[in-house]
């Protein structure tokens, strides 16, 4: 496509308008103004049939992937090939989605001559996690009397995937990722017999009864004893909830209570009434569960433990068996960093039904999930009979704003606080309630603060680790 320059506009500014008036004026130079008038619009033309020859051999290429981090300064690497090798001016621009902030709309390109290709970096600053194509660059360059300027959509297929900003989760457990020899977490003798049958071995005196093996002493004529091992490596799985409580959004302890979703396909936008506007920076609950999980991730992939994850809401979104290996976390990284929360009800009876199918294996199950509706509660309680007797579970529920005992904190004023402070307190003893009814089916439930959770959830597997509970 073609359009004028804005030095097209003021010589036709500059030119035709005095030459008009002119002949007005002074009919005699008529023809002349003419002729000259003339010449312009045949160097004007001119340069208008030379113009599609600016962009003659230019191609831009761009990575098939390129991978960023929610809210950290990055790039993308742009390629530009010019087969011509000549020195050449070109304006270019990306059409980037709105939720990729750049500094820059546009960008100016000198290509130096005698250089086939030619690298630049389009600086941005992902906003929001999840996965988006960029299809097009736009290229334009001038005509060689810069009159005109001859613009072009190049094609162009790569697709942006931002992840999750693990920075400052990792800075809270930087002991568990120090490499230097003696410091931070590092192995130790665990204590205890294991689970592992190993080998058996003549009896020692002071051997346990229950680790005699009768059959063997039986055949043999002489006492047997077992020799078990400790597991070195074991499963875990975080189970990420991606329903409609996952949507709701929390900052610094403050909820908003009943917000409105859109949700075309599978992305949403929070509209926020002018009472909400303090919440303008506020991210879903899925965020801190998505960047938890992943971080849980990396701890169990340097305790040498298997790490899975399984994302669900009314069905199950995406599976990944617990393996172990830099690859195996990044196709984990891969199934969550796009998931988005759904306006529907989790569906825990298909889960625990699939979880029972699907995992033979004695695994440590940690759920990301809210159960401050007692309605989900009782489903949550009810279903998980049917893999309690199979695997640990660990239950993680973000505390809501004002859930508490009712003489925490500072003092009551007001009347609202009053009965704000007493709801809370029902709320806080409903959940407690929970806790006991989960307890008593084997799962441990905690209620923690958004900022502590990965803390929490690292903290609770260690545990877990020491005492040898799978």
């Amino acid at each position: 496509m073609i359009v004028p320059h804005s030095r097209l506009l003021l010589w036709i500014a500059l030119l035709v308008a005095p030459c008009a008036t002119l002949a007005g004026l002074t009919p005699s130079v008529l023809w002349p103004l003419i002729l000259l008038l003339a010449l312009f619009g045949s160097l004007v033309a001119f340069d208008a049939l030379a113009a599609h020859h600016g962009l003659a051999g230019i191609a831009v290429q761009l990575p098939e992937v390129v991978r960023l981090s929610k809210d950290r300064p990055s790039h993308i690497d742009l390629c530009i090939r010019n087969e011509r090798q000549r020195a050449c001016r070109l304006r270019l621009g990306l059409s980037l989605p709105s939720s990729i902030e750049s500094p820059h709309d546009e960008m100016l390109a000198q290509l130096p001559d005698g250089a086939e290709f030619s690298r630049l970096r389009w600086e941005c600053t992902p906003r929001q996690r999840g996965e988006c194509l960029l299809e097009a660059c736009y290229l334009e360059a001038l005509s060689p009397l810069k009159f005109w300027a001859w613009r072009m959509a190049a094609s162009v297929r790569t697709e942006i995937r931002v992840y999750p900003n693990l920075l400052q989760d990792r800075k809270n457990l930087a002991a568990l990722f120090l490499n230097r020899k003696g410091v931070g977490i590092h192995a130790q003798r665990q204590v205890g017999q294991g689970r592992d049958f190993e080998k058996l071995r003549e009896y020692i005196p002071g051997d346990s009864f229950d680790e005699i093996h009768w059959k063997a002493t039986a055949k043999r004529g002489h006492p047997v004893t077992k020799v078990f091992q400790i597991e070195r490596t074991q499963e875990v799985y975080v189970l990420v909830d991606a329903s409609r409580l996952s949507a709701r959004v929390t900052r610094s302890g403050f909820r908003v209570k009943s917000p409105e979703f859109k949700v075309p396909g599978s992305e949403f936008r929070a509209q926020r009434s002018n009472s909400e506007l303090e919440t303008q920076n506020s991210e879903p609950i899925l965020e801190r569960f998505v960047t938890s999980a992943l971080i849980f991730g990396l701890v169990a992939q340097r305790q040498g433990d298997a790490f899975g994850v399984l994302s669900f809401s009314d069905r199950i979104h995406n599976f990944v068996r617990a393996k172990t290996g830099k690859a195996h976390y990044s196709a984990c990284r891969d199934a969550l960093f796009g998931l988005q929360p759904r306006l529907v009800t989790p569906d825990y009876g298909e889960l625990f039904s699939f979880i029972r199918l699907r995992l033979r294996r004695r695994a440590l199950l940690l759920f990301l999930t809210d159960l401050d509706d007692p309605v989900l509660a009782e489903s949550f309680s009810q279903n998980l009979k049917i893999i309690s007797r199979q695997h640990l579970i660990l239950v993680q529920t973000l505390r809501p704003a004002g859930v508490e005992p009712l003489f925490m904190g500072e003092g009551a004023r007001t009347v609202d606080t009053i009965y704000e402070r007493l709801g809370g307190h029902l709320q806080w003893t409903k959940l407690r309630e929970l806790e006991r009814a989960l307890k008593r089916l084997g799962a441990h439930f905690s209620l923690v603060e958004q900022e502590a959770l990965s803390a929490q959830m690292v903290t609770q597997y260690m545990s877990v680790k020491q005492r040898q509970l799978i």
